[in-house]
């Protein structure tokens, strides 16, 4: 089987979470029109209206798929009770992801998407010491340095910082920050998108993009010099834009991507355009990662209102991602 043919490998997550819940209603809407197998305990599993369908490995995924929902089985200590996570899974958790990232290195699984974890449950239960998925990915496969995308069919935006608080956004965006970001993402859209030339569109940090050095010298000092360098090389690069006019459908139309200085500047526009469709998308690792924009939403976790959209588009764009990264 080639890699852009095998499965989709899922990382349950925090079994105490939605993951559960939405996977079970993932597999009812995708069948075996998308196989996929979710690593985890399948004791976790059960209670969704689904059957588990443990599977020695992931080549079985196809098959079983059409009698349940195919679980690479992975003991968990602990059961799992909606909405209260124990410290003794928590190692369990992160053992997946490892046990996910390995098979999708040897090419067992075509792409690896996961369900979401709650980062102060391993901090306590395990001692995780990633800030999040992201980090911990990037550390197991040895890369350096990662780009975070939230994409939906209507726009595909990356913050260049992330989680940190606003007033550290001016000196953590350095040029080499900014310039690593930029071609990360023009590497993934011709690599995983099939996108051959793409254009990228880059936010400014001030209103109005500093409007000349009245609002702010970032555009004029880091921002413009790394898009003039970048485009010598060749990008299809336009920008400094004020933020407050490139998310528009008009706007949306002239690029790929949108380079955005920072989260909020990146999220909002994407979750007004589509909240429960978002896919967030892990862009420089070598291999495919992506995941649903959202969390494990304790506050739900077995009331059955779990929405799997985004789950279901995580799974559609890592089929779809690494059909156009193995094609031919």
């Amino acid at each position: 089987m080639s890699i852009a043919k095998a499965p989709v490998a899922v990382s349950i997550g925090e079994p105490a979470g939605i993951g559960p819940e939405i996977l079970a209603r993932a597999w009812e809407k995708l069948g075996t029109r998308l196989p996929f197998f979710v690593i985890g305990d399948p004791a976790h599993l059960s209670g969704h209206g689904v059957e588990p369908v443990p599977i020695a490995r992931a080549a079985d995924a196809s098959a079983a798929s059409s009698r349940g929902l195919p679980v690479l089985p992975h003991p968990f200590p602990a059961p799992a009770v909606p909405g209260r996570p124990a410290p003794e899974n928590a190692a369990a958790v992160i053992e997946v992801i490892a046990r996910g990232v390995d098979l999708v290195m040897r090419g067992e699984a075509s792409a690896l998407t996961t369900a979401p974890i709650h980062k102060k449950a391993l901090m306590d239960g395990a001692g995780f010491r990633f800030p999040g998925h992201t980090e911990y990915l990037a550390h197991l496969a040895g890369v350096e340095r990662v780009v975070m995308m939230l994409a939906c069919p209507e726009l595909r935006v990356v913050p260049t910082t992330i989680h940190i608080a606003l007033s550290e956004v001016p000196g953590t965006l350095t040029p080499e920050l900014l310039r690593d970001t930029i071609r990360i993402t023009h590497a993934a859209l011709r690599q995983d998108f099939g996108i051959s030339s793409p254009r990228l569109a880059v936010a400014g940090l001030n209103p109005h993009a500093g409007e000349g050095g009245a609002m702010g010298r970032e555009e004029i000092e880091t921002i413009a010099p790394v898009i003039a360098a970048l485009r010598a090389e060749g990008l299809a690069l336009s920008g400094p834009h004020s933020a407050d006019t490139m998310f528009h459908a008009g706007a949306r139309a002239e690029y790929d991507a949108a380079i955005c200085m920072y989260h909020d500047q990146a999220l909002i526009p994407i979750k007004t355009l589509d909240f429960a469709g978002g896919v967030n998308v892990t862009l420089g690792l070598p291999f495919i990662r992506t995941s649903p924009d959202h969390g494990t939403a304790f506050d739900i976790a077995g009331q059955g209102r779990a929405d799997p959209t985004s789950l279901i588009a995580a799974l559609d764009m890592a089929q779809e991602m690494a059909r156009q990264r193995h094609a031919g």
